[in-house]
């Protein structure tokens, strides 16, 4: 069949009446391939020209963020980009969030700052708020792209009308919560139930701020260990409330009060009241950027325990206090979280508890970060502690609080990136993404 094909074929070649059709056809083939050709070599150094002079932007970009806004370049290292974006959230009383971008113009855009936000609803879902992202970073970054030779190839529109009045909020910055659920599972010797309900009921607003909420845990677990059945439950359900008043930038006050039980720790009923002052170095309005908050509580705790501890107490009552230190700052260098809390019962200053927090990401150099994080505490303060002490199975399966005077956790990592300074591509195929460069991470 092959030598057919090829003898029909050369056949056709050798034939002088269809050669001067050939030599059209073949003409035309060449003339196209040129067109294509010379539009490919215009076209991809146009795109490289615009490209180069683009801007260069440093920041944590989504593969949607660099989709949707492709006229930047998203640079690897600060050192390069002419303007950085530094980002943060907080909780809102909505139980959403506002997500605060910070843009630090410098090299060619050195001076130039803002500060843009945005703010999501608890309802929310993930697609509705980055849509919202992509549209608060267009915004924020078009005075700086104003700058660069692709501003003439940039369109501003507006897509509804204003309206003239406000409506009211008939709830009052009122925000309710509810939720519930559960998980079953086991096998053989193995069985598991375990329930969560919570409610909530919040209002913030500048000058107050206030948290109600409730929580309901059961959980039961059977094991079967050579034929003995070994039963663990632990239950517990709490009430909390916290109220704060607004002073000034600088100051507030207010209190927390708690009321719950719980099996791990040894209670039928423990009772709670804390009022407390508080004064932020910064303004309060600074606090996505930077903190250092101290507060100071006093108040009265009371417990009902279920056994008898190792002070031979069913129940007691003391006045405690509390200091507590936090600090906080975001900068291009990268962030620190520091926290310190000390707390006492009066009637007996030894039993006192002692706790420091912290973390850090910082940026060593072009392509190199690193993150530590840990915590410790000092713990004199275990008054119901059961005096019968715990079975080995309470303390295989932590369902009762132990005695000890400390506890720690640490973490560390390091992450390195080198290769092209620009990584603009998005490729979404074989569910991979990610451009140029290669990133070496460790952890432990």
């Amino acid at each position: 069949m092959i030598f057919k094909s090829y003898y029909y074929v050369n056949s056709f070649l050798k034939n002088p009446t269809y050669q001067p059709k050939m030599l059209k056809i073949t003409t035309c083939i060449l003339l196209t391939l040129l067109f294509f050709t010379a539009s490919s070599q215009v076209t991809p150094a146009k795109i490289d020209t615009l490209r180069k002079d683009a801007l260069n932007v440093f920041m944590e970009a989504s593969d949607y963020v660099r989709k949707e806004i492709p006229y930047v370049n998203y640079v690897r290292d600060i050192k390069d980009a002419g303007v950085y974006i530094i980002s943060t959230y907080q909780n809102t009383g909505s139980g959403g969030s506002k997500r605060t971008y910070f843009l630090v113009g410098q090299l060619e855009n050195t001076g130039m700052k803002d500060t843009i936000s945005f703010v999501t609803s608890p309802d929310e879902k993930e697609d509705e708020i980055r849509v919202k992202e992509v549209r608060t970073l267009k915004m924020g970054l078009m005075r700086y792209v104003a700058k660069t030779p692709l501003s003439k190839y940039m369109k501003i529109s507006f897509s509804e009308p204003l309206s003239e009045t406000v409506s009211s909020d008939k709830w009052n910055s009122w925000v309710y919560r509810a939720s519930f659920n559960g998980w079953f599972d086991g096998q053989q010797t193995y069985k598991s139930t375990n329930l969560n309900g919570n409610i909530s009921a919040s209002r913030v607003t500048a000058d107050w701020k206030i948290n109600l909420s409730g929580r309901y845990n059961y959980g039961i677990e059977k094991f079967i260990v050579s034929d003995e059945t070994i039963n663990s439950n632990n239950n517990s359900k709490s009430l909390n409330s916290l109220v704060v008043r607004s002073i000034s930038d600088h100051w507030s006050y207010g209190g927390s009060i708690y009321l719950g039980s719980s099996s791990y720790s040894n209670t039928i009923f423990s009772g709670s009241f804390l009022p407390g002052i508080e004064y932020d170095l910064y303004p309060y309005s600074q606090s996505t950027r930077k903190q250092l908050r101290l507060l100071y509580s006093l108040g009265y705790k009371y417990t009902n325990y279920l056994d008898t501890t190792i002070y031979n107490m069913t129940k007691e009552g003391h006045l405690m206090h509390s200091f507590n230190a936090a600090y906080a700052v975001v900068q291009k260098w990268g962030s620190i979280n520091l926290s310190m809390n000390y707390s006492n019962y009066m009637h007996d200053w030894s039993k006192n508890n002692l706790s420091l927090n912290g973390w850090l990401d910082l940026r060593i150099s072009k392509g190199l970060s690193v993150n530590f994080g840990g915590g410790a505490s000092l713990i004199h303060d275990q008054l119901g502690l059961v005096k019968g002490g715990a079975t080995t199975e309470e303390v295989l399966l932590r369902r009762k609080e132990l005695a000890t005077q400390f506890q720690y956790f640490t973490s560390f990592g390091f992450t390195y990136t080198f290769g092209s300074i620009y990584n603009n591509v998005v490729n979404p195929r074989f569910g991979n993404s990610g451009g140029g460069g290669m990133t070496i991470m460790m952890s432990y």
